[in-house]
Order: C-alpha cells, then sequence, then structure tokens
C-alpha cells in the first residue's frame, strides 16, 4: 500500500489474493456479486503536494496495468481540478467482472480455468440422472446444453474445487466414468470390485468415497427435488452391494463348541453369527484381535473380538442379550468412547480391566495418545468418568495410554476369572 492509503497494484494483489481464499470454492457453485470493485483511495491535493514523487510513480504504475493486455479488468480513472497543482488524471477504482479476472492477479488463472471446465463437465454428466451422456451431450451448443444447465444448476462442486483443479486428468476422466456407468446402472448390486470400468479398483474408490458421496447425494436430491439428506451410505447411494459384515468369536466352553459342530473359532457375517443356537452362560466382548485369541477355556464363555468402533452389531446377536456382557479395551479415551457407544446397544454391559489400579500397576507400560477422542461420553459409571477425566486432564502424565494387549496376563486372568462368580461388574 502506498502512502496516505492509496492502493498500488501489489497492495491490490494482495487484497485480492485475500478475497480469492476466502471466495473461489463459492464463485465456482456461481456464488458471489459481481463485478467487484476495488477502490484505490487517490491521494487528495495536500497529499499529493507532499509526496509528488511518489504519487507520479503511483500514476505510472497504474497506467502500466492499464495499458498492460495481461492485466485483465477496468480501471476507472478521475479527473481533479486543483487550484495548487491544475488538472490531474487519477486511477479511482478497479472494475473486475468475474472471479476468471481475480484469478488472473493472483496467479491462479490456469487452476481457475481447468476446475471451472471439469465442473461444468461434471454438470452436463450429473444433470439428467436418468440420461446416457456421451460424448455428443458433452460437445454440444449452448443451445442444445441449455435444459442439462439449468438442471444442473443447483449442484455444487466449490468443496471439491482442489481436487477439480489439481487432479491429473486420468483421474477426473475416471470419475466422469463411474458417474456415467452409475447412472447407466443405478441398482447394479454389483461390488466394488466387479464394476466393469477401467481403471476403477477398490483403491480408487477408497481413495475418492468422500467425494462420490458428495457427487452421488447431491444428485439424488436433486433428482428427487428435495433439500433432505440422501446419506453418506455409498453402497445405498450407488446400488452396490456391500461386502458382509463379518464377526470373529471364540467358543471359551467345551458346550458351546459341540453347539456348532465342534468349532471354536468362527468368522462370519454377523447375521450368521446371530443365527448360532447359543445360551452362554456370559460374554467378553474386546477390541483387539490378539487379546480374544489369547483367552483360556472358561465356563459357559464366549469371545467376541476386533469391532473397533463397529460395536452396532452386538445389537443384532440376540443370544448377548440378558447375558452378561464384559467389555475390555484399551485404557484410553477412545477404549471409553468405544465403552459408551456400545452400552447405547447393550446396555448392562459392564467394563474389564479397564479401571485406574490397572492403569496405574503398568505405569512401565504407558505410551501417548496422539489424538484423544472427542467428549463428552454418555452412559460411563462415576469410576469410568473419573479415569477419562484422568487421562484427558494428564493426571497421571501427559496423554497416557494403555493398551488392553500389554497388561500382564497372569494379573488380567485373574480379573477375568473374578468375572465368572458375580454378575456385577464395572459399571
Amino acid at each position: 500500500m502506498a502512502a496516505s492509503g492509496r492502493l498500488d497494484p501489489a497492495a491490490v494483489t494482495t487484497l485480492l489474493r485475500k478475497r480469492w481464499r476466502g471466495g473461489h470454492r463459492r464463485w465456482l457453485d456461481a456464488a458471489g456479486s459481481w463485478p467487484l470493485t476495488i477502490l484505490l483511495h487517490p491521494p487528495t491535493e495536500r497529499e499529493t503536494a507532499r509526496d509528488l514523487a511518489g504519487v507520479r510513480d503511483w500514476i505510472e504504475r497504474w497506467t502500466a496495468v492499464d495499458t498492460d493486455p495481461a492485466r485483465p479488468g477496468e480501471l476507472i480513472w478521475t479527473e481533479r481540478q486543483w487550484p495548487g497543482l491544475g488538472r490531474q488524471r487519477l486511477p479511482e477504482r478497479l472494475l473486475l467482472t468475474g472471479p476468471e479476472q481475480v484469478a488472473v492477479w493472483v496467479g491462479e488463472q490456469a487452476r481457475w480455468l481447468r476446475a471451472q471446465e471439469r465442473a461444468a463437465g461434471l454438470r452436463r454428466v450429473m444433470a439428467a440422472p436418468t440420461m446416457a451422456v456421451d460424448q455428443d451431450a458433452v460437445s454440444a451448443s449452448s443451445e442444445d446444453r441449455a435444459p442439462l444447465d439449468a438442471a444442473g444448476r443447483a449442484l455444487g462442486f466449490g468443496r471439491h474445487f482442489d481436487w477439480l483443479a489439481d487432479a491429473p486428468a486420468v483421474d477426473f476422466e475416471r470419475l466422469l466414468a463411474v458417474l456415467r456407468w452409475l447412472q447407466e446402472h443405478p441398482d447394479s448390486g454389483l461390488y466394488v470390485r466387479q464394476l466393469p470400468i477401467p481403471g476403477i479398483d477398490t483403491k480408487w474408490i477408497g481413495a475418492n468415497r468422500g467425494r462420490l458421496v458428495d457427487l452421488l447425494g447431491q444428485q439424488q436430491r436433486q433428482a428427487a427435488d428435495t433439500g433432505d439428506t440422501a446419506g453418506t451410505d455409498l453402497h445405498a447411494l450407488a446400488g452396490l452391494r456391500r461386502e458382509p459384515d463379518l464377526l470373529r468369536i471364540r467358543m471359551l466352553d467345551p458346550d458351546l463348541r459341540a453347539a456348532v459342530g465342534g468349532l471354536g473359532d468362527i468368522t462370519a457375517p454377523v447375521e450368521q453369527i446371530a443365527a448360532l443356537p447359543l445360551r452362554p452362560a456370559r460374554a467378553f466382548l474386546v477390541e483387539n484381535l490378539q487379546t480374544g485369541l489369547a483367552f483360556d477355556d472358561l465356563p459357559g464363555a464366549v469371545c467376541c473380538m476386533a469391532r473397533g468402533y463397529a460395536v452396532e452389531a452386538y445389537a443384532a446377536i440376540p443370544w448377548l442379550r440378558g447375558r452378561p456382557c464384559h467389555y475390555w479395551g484399551d485404557l484410553d479415551t477412545h477404549g471409553f468412547a468405544i465403552l459408551s457407544r456400545l452400552r447405547q446397544h447393550l446396555p448392562d454391559v459392564h467394563s474389564l480391566l479397564m479401571d485406574e489400579a490397572t492403569l496405574l500397576r503398568h505405569r512401565d507400560l504407558w505410551q501417548r495418545e496422539e489424538k484423544p477422542a472427542a467428549g463428552p461420553l454418555a452412559g460411563l459409571s462415576p469410576e469410568e468418568e473419573a479415569v477419562v477425566e484422568g487421562l484427558l486432564t494428564d493426571r497421571w502424565g501427559e496423554r497416557v495410554r494403555l493398551e488392553q494387549e500389554r497388561i500382564d496376563w497372569e494379573y488380567a486372568r485373574t480379573q477375568i476369572s473374578g468375572t465368572l462368580t458375580s454378575r456385577a461388574g464395572s459399571r
């Protein structure tokens, strides 16, 4: 910025760069008010008289901009008749007609044009879900494309600006190919790996899952003419078959093994596990696989393993209801977050080896929890809440955590055995 508040080209570029950062995503979705007016704050006669050389330099720099074809926008000049300095012609304001001109000023022209072109391509492909969009439609005249453009005007891609501007061309073409194929086969019932689209595999789908969910959700809301959410389930949005939700369990009792043909370690879809003819006396639900594999035989017990946060499946298993259930997770905030979620489905589940005494007993085996779980956590007992509070406030050390596999197994075995004599656990 020049003296006395007047803006030189460098200051305007800085101002436009700030406007770009705050607005370019909205601009891609046709938001914003145009033209954009940048006031240059030309000097008064007194200011000019005090800094005549500086004002002349300021005028020359704007004159160079005004005659530079690479600098877009309309520079508006004003004339002033000053008693002491005579008639002066001064740059007064800069008018920019749209985002593309701002992009040039801030060095983002190539990215803007690429994102704009790709957003237009997406709108053409997505605007009419019942149409098979071919190359003729994509390259049609503006008059022929008018219905598509009108139908697609509500689609928003600004949140994907960086990807649209920077993604390799092959990835963008793959995205279009996936959207076209899903339009033509809205309820294929295929698994992801079965999609007959060149270059598309589970890795590509995984890397672009969020983008596909957003785009397909927008498309379905537009087709239904509603603002209601379309959900975040990619399989449901794309009409694809999901892989079975598998659960691994161990039968810790010979009679339970006999009930399922002698099998002691079973991995099967949740609905098949739920249908097993089991009547266990109690169940242990453990966060990690190796912990479950380490369990010894226990009278009447089963052990369900390695669900992490996906504990909703336990609500679908009828032979868990009304049985004493013990949850054993890592002694960190995420372990308690999983317990909190589990109690939404099994309200009477007891925690196991997730107490302060266990934590302090294994001080030499503590690790650091890099990213604690977000709270508050509902459904915890006062004792459990006290441990969580201690972890979050660094009562025992900075971001303490104890992985369940690190707990001394003889100590753990004693605590597990204690659950066999009482239904009342830590709750």
